[in-house]
């Protein structure tokens, strides 16, 4: 029963509807039942499994192959929650089991187990505290922890309370003035057509889409592709005589590999803006290749750039992956960001809800901390 309702608890929650997040906070009073190491073990699995359902399909449709491979990576990827999750139950009732189940929320959110920590409960804070910022990421987490003990039922009573209230009550973040993004449906097109042909359709939709009163643009991850002196001259003299700062995702060849990154053009200047933090593991970032004498693969930035400046704004960026997990964006926040710019190239995902899940969880952390979004997705 337990492991029944642990899956259901995952697919729901994570099934991209915002509203929705809450429900993974059940899971900690699923793991605090289970009887052994073994059912812990079991209830574990089938959440994390359920909440990424959608990786299977997701990784066929990138190297178009069978679903093999992505049933594999699948399992693999729930190695590292369940092994948390699975060292760290207790069947002692009381603190410990709270301070243990926080324990493997800290874990799960910092790498090196941050790195595959998907699904983490701790960001409906965004849905039910919404403004409350890092008050209400403190009542969350004292939340999960109380839904280990004995009073859970009486915690539930007060989730549901809250999940009505901010339900009765929930506007999308707001997009701040003078921005815009823009949303592509190119597929894998994106990214991996360098010609001057699909530089000027973009250019002609960048134009065509702005108002009178917009400043900035933001377009998808990958939108331009590797960015190159004819590149940046190309979109240069495009935005001449143009009041218009242009974002969008590139990718910047460095020594042996590549960052994944935000590029800022504009008729005056252009500059790398941001460095992916935490490219997408296996298909991007490919540390082994380093360690066994080939080139090649993204380069993982942890813990640089969490805010980034563009025309007097602090932004915290997050690129496709980094929407995921949970450092990235808390990282952001302890620098104050005016801005969450979140971007993506989501061609691969699809038949699935792995786009809506990322979409879910930048709006949570922006709700939490009253910020305005703005996303640019590619599909």
């Amino acid at each position: 029963m337990l492991i029944a309702l642990a899956i259901i608890v995952g697919a729901i929650g994570w099934s991209g509807f915002v509203l929705a997040l809450p429900v993974a906070m059940l899971f900690p009073a699923l793991w605090a039942m289970s009887a052994s190491r073994w059912a812990a073990a079991l209830v574990s699995a089938g959440y994390f499994l359920a909440a990424s359902r959608g990786l299977p399909q997701g990784v066929a449709n990138f190297y178009a192959a069978d679903l093999w491979p992505g049933l594999l990576l699948w399992l693999a990827a729930s190695a590292s929650f369940v092994i948390v999750h699975v060292m760290l139950w207790t069947g002692r009732p009381g603190k410990t089991r709270a301070a243990r189940y926080l324990a493997a929320t800290i874990v799960m959110a910092l790498p090196p187990f941050g790195i595959t920590g998907w699904a983490q409960p701790i960001t409906a804070a965004g849905v039910l505290f919404p403004g409350w910022g890092w008050w209400g990421l403190a009542a969350t987490a004292a939340g999960l922890a109380t839904m280990t003990s004995r009073y859970w039922p009486a915690a539930a009573v007060a989730l549901i309370g809250f999940c009505f209230w901010s339900a009765a009550s929930w506007t999308a973040p707001t997009l701040p003035e003078e921005w815009k993004g823009v949303d592509l449906e190119q597929g894998q097109r994106l990214g991996r057509d360098a010609s001057l042909d699909h530089h000027r359709d973009l250019i002609a939709t960048v134009l065509s889409s702005a108002e009178l009163s917009t400043r900035f643009i933001v377009l998808p991850e990958s939108a331009l592709g590797f960015w190159t002196p004819t590149v940046e001259r190309l979109w240069g003299d495009a935005l001449r005589d143009r009041d218009i700062t242009v974002i969008a995702g590139a990718a910047v060849l460095e020594g042996q590999g590549y960052d994944n990154v935000l590029v800022a053009g504009s008729a005056r200047e252009a500059k790398i803006l941001y460095r992916e933090r935490m490219p997408v593991p296996g298909s991007m970032w490919q540390p082994w290749r380093a360690w066994t004498g080939y080139a090649g693969g993204a380069r993982a930035h942890l813990f640089a750039n969490p805010v980034v400046e563009a025309g007097g704004n602090r932004i915290a960026a997050l690129i496709c992956y980094e929407q995921l997990i949970v450092w990235p964006a808390l990282q952001s926040m302890l620098y104050s960001p005016d801005i969450m710019v979140a971007t993506g190239n989501g061609w691969w995902t699809s038949g699935t809800s792995i786009v809506a899940i990322q979409q879910a969880s930048t709006i949570a952390w922006a709700k939490l901390f009253g910020l305005p979004l703005v996303s640019a997705f590619n599909r």
